[in-house]
Parts: structure tokens; C-alpha cells; sequence
């Protein structure tokens, strides 16, 4: 029973259980434990940037060829733009045959009636209208990089992070000494993750207790079917979609769940898809990926493969159109799509992100009412955590297809890690050394 207790999936399943308990039983206090979980994602947080210095540089660093990083980078920014692609079309195509929005139009009226909640989602469409796409783009590059660690901005990391290890790559030997100590350094960065992860169920407790304590149950009832809709959705989208993707390359979703299935427990928990960002790139090393793949193409899919979000997106706007009866032609579909392709990429790092593309998305449409988005308010957070899982179960199976299609795929350890035997030395990823197999005792 010890031995149970001390396997990870159970601690946070337990915690999860526990969370919903108090949060349905104590709402108010429920409500109250936001600041654990806060605190849980800011530890996870504090990590991401080091992490994704340290690999990608040592991953690029260990390349051999320029070209080759140009290739991987390429591959990935494409694959990311047709499978988002395909999340939008299957989102519109699945809202407009189950109709989610119709029969809630009283509700819908309501909503707008209500100046509290109107108020609420004002804050969104404000910061919505102040979106510049253009500055997103042109954001990438920092004007400062200490400024772009301490901010923990991704993309500026992950940019600074390819330039470093190209630059370290083309010095060939008189770099080893500095790449040997990068290499310490990211075992030491696992070592802290390794530590930071103990507390991973008090995190997804307080996470799921808030949620439950401020939006009630009761919250789900008029808007269940819009819900029923994105969930299926995305069902259908990763046992169809990336089930097919994967067989395509000779792997099998259900195996590659399975041994993320601790991410994908803690992302649940915590409603953030940050908090599994690190230990993700672990995993993908320890399944058979490479570590400049994982490094690279994981970071970036953060914010350009965002599929559990596009369909998110996609489905919300069309259920808002079906519930303030506004007809949208197959035209203005079509065009919807296309902006949402450009508005999901700025769904990654920014606090109440869904809303604000949303907004912004319904603003480029002038179709739809932006405050319209009020409607959502009392559902978002319950569905917040089925679009970052699928993110991350997405964002996974990139790196999975990048690497075998780079040839940067270990089948040994691919075996050795479905077997849940620790992997040898001669073939472990340097940073993973630091952390065994979770659910696993250190050997």
C-alpha cells in the first residue's frame, strides 16, 4: 500500500479526488487555495526558461549540421501549421453539425443583461482591442535577454537559445569545455524539477479546488452541450486525428499516453500546460526522441501548436453566432478559419489568453458581438483543462513525428522506456540522468 501511495499518477489522482470534494463541500474555501496552485505553476515556471536554454543549446551544440537545425525547424513550423489546420476545420465542421448554441438564446440574453458579468468579460475585449499581431511577430526578438529569462517569454528564450547553440556548434571543439558545463548545469536544472515535482499534487489539489469552489458544478448545466461538444471534439481529434498521424510513422497513441500520463494528470489538476512543459521534453527524450527534437520542436509548439485551443476557438465562435442567431455563410467560415490560424498563435503566455483571442477573433469577424464572450465565463475554466491536455498530448506526438522523420528516433530506448526499465547510461539523454522513471524507484 506504501509502494502505492508513492507512485506519482496516484498522489495527483488522489489530490484531484480530494480537490473536487473540498471544492464542491467547502466552495469558499475552495475557492481560497488559488494562490497553491498559482504557487505550484510559478515553481514549474521559474524552471522553463533554464531548461529550454540548457537543452536546445546542448542538443544544437551536439547537431554536427547547421543545416540540419534549419531542417528540423522548418519540418516542425509545418507540420504545426496543418495539424492547427485541421484542429480549426474539424472544430467548425463538428460545431456546425451538433449545434451547440441552439436553444440558448434566453441564456445568452441574459447573460448580457447582467452587468457583472458583462463587466467581467470587458476586461478581455479591452485587452483584445489593444492586440497587435504584427508586434506579436516582432516580439520574438528581445530587446534584451536578461529581461527575456526573467519574463520567462518562450519564444524569445527558445530564439536566443538557437542562435547560442549555432554559435557554440560552429566553434566545434574549442566550445566542449563550456558545452560540458552546460551539461552539469542541466542536470543540476532536472535535479530541481525533480524536487519541484514532490509537490505536484499538492498543486493540482488547490488547483481543482478553486476551480470547483468559484464556478460550481451547477455552472455546467446551461451551457452542458457546448461543453459535451469540445470534449468530444477533442476525443475525436486525438484518437482519430493524432491516432492516424502516429501509425502513420509505426507508433501507437495508446502506449505513448500511457507514459505521459503523469502530465497529463498534472495539467488536469493544474489547468495550465506549463506545468508539464519541462518534464515533457524529459519524456520525450526518455520514449526514443532526441534531445535537440524534443528541445526544439516542444518550446515552439507552445505557441504555434496550440490545437486543443484552436478547437476551442473554433467551436466557441460558432456557438456564439448559433446563440445571438447571427448566420455566418461558408464564406465567412472559410475567412474565420483563416484568422484564427494568425489569432491562436497569440494564445500561449498571456493570462486569460482564450478570452482574448477570442475577443479579437470576434472583433476581426464584426459579426458576432464581442461582449458575447460573457457567455462563456462560467464554463471557460472547466474547459480550460481539456484544450491545454490536448495541446500537450499534441504537442508531443510533433516531436514523435519530427524525430522519425529526422532518423533522430532511438528505437532501443523507445522498447526500454515502454518496458519501464531504467535506461542505460550509454543511451540516456544527459539531463534525464537526474530523474528516474516517475512512478519508478530510482535504481
Amino acid at each position: 500500500m506504501k509502494r502505492l501511495f508513492s507512485n506519482l499518477t496516484v498522489q495527483v489522482l488522489t489530490a484531484i479526488a480530494l480537490g473536487v470534494l473540498v471544492g464542491g463541500l467547502f466552495p469558499a474555501f475552495g475557492a481560497a487555495l488559488k494562490p497553491v496552485a498559482d504557487t505550484f505553476i510559478s515553481l514549474i515556471k521559474m524552471l522553463i526558461a533554464p531548461i529550454i536554454f540548457l537543452t536546445v543549446v546542448l542538443g544544437i551544440a551536439g547537431m554536427g549540421s547547421l543545416k540540419k537545425v534549419g531542417r528540423v525547424g522548418g519540418k516542425a513550423l509545418l507540420y504545426f501549421e496543418i495539424v492547427t489546420t485541421l484542429a480549426l476545420g474539424l472544430g467548425v465542421v463538428v460545431a456546425n453539425l451538433s449545434q451547440p448554441g441552439a436553444g440558448v438564446q434566453a441564456t445568452a440574453q441574459a447573460v448580457l443583461r447582467d452587468s457583472k458579468q458583462t463587466a467581467e468579460a470587458a476586461k478581455f475585449t479591452s485587452q483584445a482591442g489593444e492586440m497587435n499581431w504584427v508586434e506579436f511577430f516582432t516580439h520574438i526578438v528581445p530587446d534584451n535577454v536578461v529581461g527575456a529569462f526573467a519574463k520567462g517569454d518562450i519564444l524569445q528564450v527558445l530564439l536566443f537559445s538557437v542562435l547560442f547553440g549555432l554559435a557554440l556548434n560552429r566553434m566545434g571543439d574549442y566550445a566542449q569545455p563550456l558545452v560540458k558545463t552546460f551539461d552539469r548545469l542541466s542536470h543540476a536544472m532536472f535535479g530541481v524539477l525533480a524536487l519541484v515535482m514532490k509537490l505536484a499534487p499538492i498543486g493540482a489539489f488547490g488547483g481543482m479546488a478553486f476551480t470547483i469552489g468559484k464556478y460550481g458544478i451547477a455552472t455546467l448545466l446551461p451551457l452542458g452541450k457546448l461543453m459535451l461538444v469540445v470534449y468530444a471534439t477533442m476525443f475525436l481529434f486525438i484518437f482519430g486525428v493524432l491516432n492516424l498521424i502516429l501509425r502513420a510513422y509505426k507508433l501507437r497513441l495508446g502506449p505513448y499516453l500511457s507514459f505521459i500520463k503523469e502530465e497529463i494528470l498534472l495539467v488536469l489538476g493544474t489547468s495550465s500546460s506549463e506545468s508539464a512543459l519541462p518534464r515533457m521534453i524529459d519524456k520525450l527524450e526518455r520514449y526514443g526522441c532526441s534531445r535537440s527534437v524534443a528541445g526544439l520542436v516542444i518550446p515552439t509548439g507552445y505557441s504555434f501548436n496550440l490545437d486543443g485551443t484552436s478547437i476551442y476557438l473554433s467551436i466557441s465562435v460558432i456557438f456564439l453566432a448559433q446563440a445571438f442567431n447571427v448566420p455566418l455563410s461558408l464564406t465567412q467560415q472559410l475567412t474565420l478559419i483563416a484568422i484564427l490560424v494568425v489569432t491562436s498563435k497569440g494564445a500561449a503566455g498571456v493570462t486569460g489568453s482564450g478570452f482574448i483571442v477570442l475577443a479579437s477573433t470576434l472583433a476581426a469577424t464584426k459579426a458576432i458581438p464581442v461582449e458575447s464572450v460573457a457567455l462563456l465565463l462560467g464554463v471557460d475554466r472547466f474547459m480550460s483543462e481539456a484544450r491545454a491536455i490536448t495541446n500537450v498530448i499534441s504537442n508531443g506526438v510533433a516531436t514523435l513525428v519530427i524525430a522519425k522523420s529526422e532518423g533522430e528516433f532511438d528505437e532501443a530506448r523507445h522498447q526500454l522506456a515502454l518496458q519501464g526499465h531504467s535506461v542505460p547510461e550509454s543511451k540516456q539523454p544527459a539531463p534525464a540522468a537526474a530523474l528516474p522513471l516517475v512512478g519508478q524507484e530510482r535504481s
